[in-house]
């Protein structure tokens, strides 16, 4: 499937839902399981006190999510750690509505199969509440980024909120949308 013609929210909609319906014994559309939002975080710790390096990261996060991250500040000092209260200490995206979209489709069909020795995504990573957490060591593998561009390895965590969902349905959900998960 191309990227334009992927349109994340109307498989839902149109394919989706209707199984989750029926495979859960769903009667209500407004209690299936659904995204309501994609939360991309890159914790820099060091790398944010240098103005350049900062502004670089800033750029890359803002082209493989299509909106400008938020500057996370350490809430406390940790002393063993060089950290004092008010640093700098991450970046966070928060995407909904179509942004999300979008970024799941980019996720699921170009960046998962760039992976290197990709063999799909562990089941173990949902929490209690059905969210579902990815990992990747380097951001580098988004196409916005390209693979030689960066100077140094920085890893990026990837969290998928699901409403109304536990871990059985939020897996089954994510499957029907094209999450690569690893066979068993």
């Amino acid at each position: 499937m191309e990227q334009n013609k992927l349109n994340l929210k109307n498989v839902y909609e149109s394919e989706v839902r209707p199984k989750l319906m029926d495979e859960f014994g769903i009667k209500n559309k407004m209690a299936t399981p659904y995204i309501s939002k994609i939360v991309v975080n890159m914790g820099t710790g060091e790398l944010l006190k240098n103005k350049e390096v900062m502004d670089k990261l800033v750029k890359d996060i803002s082209l493989m999510c299509g909106q400008k991250p938020h500057i996370r500040r350490a809430r406390i000092s940790v002393a063993g750690f060089g950290i004092r209260q008010g640093n700098p200490v991450g970046l966070s995206v928060t995407l909904r509505k179509q942004k999300m979209y979008d970024f799941l489709a980019r996720l699921i069909t170009i960046v998962l199969p760039r992976l290197r020795d990709f063999k799909g995504l562990s089941k173990g990573s949902f929490d209690g509440d059905g969210n579902y957490t990815i990992g990747l060591e380097d951001y580098s593998v988004f196409p916005e980024i390209g693979i030689g561009r960066t100077d140094k390895m920085q890893g990026i965590e990837i969290t998928v909120v699901i409403k109304n969902s536990n871990k059985e349905k939020s897996e089954r959900m994510l499957s029907l949308i094209g999450m690569p998960f690893e066979k068993e």
